[in-house]
């Protein structure tokens, strides 16, 4: 071999570098995933394809992750890009390329004072750093992000079986009270904060409020707002700040937070998809975040304002089929999903964890529950329906008083000797 190999030194150098780059990129990948997969499937590894999942990963992470003007890091691990607000991923869609985001609309009238709401900090902003002026600040996406999904196509999605919140088949499980029959503009309310404990990769547990309009088929139009724990999505067991979005029942369009064009971001001080802190404590100190979601009457766009009058920014009106002009029905709550598909049910928590009749600093809440009518107006909610698809599991109890207004307190901790 050295004769044959001095004797045609050229291939030889060719071959032996070829060799040292392929092995390293091989071992690039291999540590990059090893931490994603059992150790019994590594002996499956295939460089030739897997570098080609690499490949498609980093050209989509190219994508998604705009160039930064400044990053923050955050003491969770996250790292935070202020990112040029025309930049951001909404521009992308081909009825925003050439826009900038528009000027705040008017706000919903309330016969009430502005309500007292605490502005609940976010981790990566806890040392009083934010984006400057005429940026966003927006969660970078990485490779353990997407290595933890099923697939590139599937990242920042919900499962298509989300839809049907009365079957128990679709392991979508709810506490929630909702409001339909009418018109509806927008919603407004404020929701405990809690770290349920998730028990699963690919479970989650939310509690949100969700605007929606069409049928439970194909044409199903939501807008979903509120906090989640999702390690899937995130990698940890933090309540983030998220939204979503889809016009066609969770199959094809929106995504969470900003990982699609859609929603336009105006805000440089809230990232959606960061971690809210501080959070409530059983029997402890009790927060949690005012939320709004309603439709400009002069542009027709559904605006998100978080906290205390701080607008986080809009979908457009043209993203929507039957939500271009109003909502159906408007619902509260929270939801887990239980991959348990026989055997023993998912431990996996919802709100804090107990029961709502616990109540107040024990069981989580909702409360000044409002819809936002055709005129702009914020209006108590009427003819109220309660929901809780298995009840032994996690439950809801609504109340109203002069204070909180409409209210509910729900959850639970999944199984149990009461939920098997």
């Amino acid at each position: 071999m050295a004769s044959s190999c001095s004797s045609s030194c050229s291939s030889c150098s060719c071959f032996v570098v070829f060799l040292l780059v392929f092995t390293s990129l091989a071992s690039v990948f291999s540590t990059s995933i090893a931490h994603q997969m059992p150790l019994k499937n590594q002996t499956l590894f295939h460089p030739t394809k897997e570098l080609k999942k690499l490949k498609n990963i980093r050209a989509y992470l190219r994508k998604i992750n705009k160039p930064p003007i400044k990053t923050i890091q955050s003491s969770d691990g996250d790292v935070i890009d202020c990112v040029l607000s025309h930049l951001q991923p909404a521009f992308d869609h081909p009825e925003l390329k050439g826009h900038s985001p528009l000027e705040p609309p008017e706000r919903p009238r309330s016969n009430k004072s502005m309500e007292e709401v605490a502005d609940n900090h976010q981790l990566w902003s806890a040392s009083g750093e934010f984006c400057p002026e005429g940026t966003i600040p927006i969660r970078r996406t990485t490779e353990k992000d997407i290595f933890r999904a099923n697939s590139i196509r599937r990242f920042g999605r919900k499962p298509i079986r989300h839809v049907r919140r009365d079957s128990s088949g679709n392991g979508h499980e709810h506490a929630v009270v909702f409001v339909n029959g009418e018109q509806y503009y927008g919603a407004k309310a404020s929701l405990n904060i809690w770290a349920p404990r998730v028990t699963d990769q690919y479970e989650f547990s939310l509690s949100q409020i969700w605007i929606i309009s069409g049928s439970f088929g194909n044409d199903l139009n939501t807008i979903e707002a509120g906090w989640q724990v999702s390690p899937e999505l995130y990698g940890d067991n933090n309540p983030r700040f998220f939204t979503y979005w889809t016009t066609d029942a969770y199959q094809a369009t929106g995504c969470y937070n900003l990982l699609c064009s859609g929603f336009v971001q105006t805000n440089n001080r809230i990232a959606i998809g960061a971690a809210i802190s501080p959070v409530s404590s059983y029997r402890g100190k009790q927060f949690d975040i005012g939320l709004m979601v309603w439709k400009d009457p002069k542009h027709g766009h559904w605006w998100l304002e978080y906290g205390s009058g701080m607008l986080v920014g809009y979908w457009p009106a043209f993203l929507f089929s039957h939500l271009r002009s109003h909502a159906s029905m408007v619902q509260f709550g929270g939801e887990v999903v239980n991959r348990r598909a026989s055997g023993f049910h998912t431990a996996t928590q919802m709100g804090s964890g107990h029961f709502a009749e616990e109540g107040f600093g024990k069981a989580s809440y909702f409360r000044n529950l409002q819809v936002v009518d055709w005129d702009n107006n914020l209006l108590p909610l009427t003819n109220l329906h309660v929901l809780a698809d298995h009840s032994d599991c996690y439950d809801i109890r609504q109340g109203s008083n002069n204070v909180w207004g409409t209210y509910f307190y729900y959850g639970g901790p999944g199984r149990t000797v009461r939920c098997p």
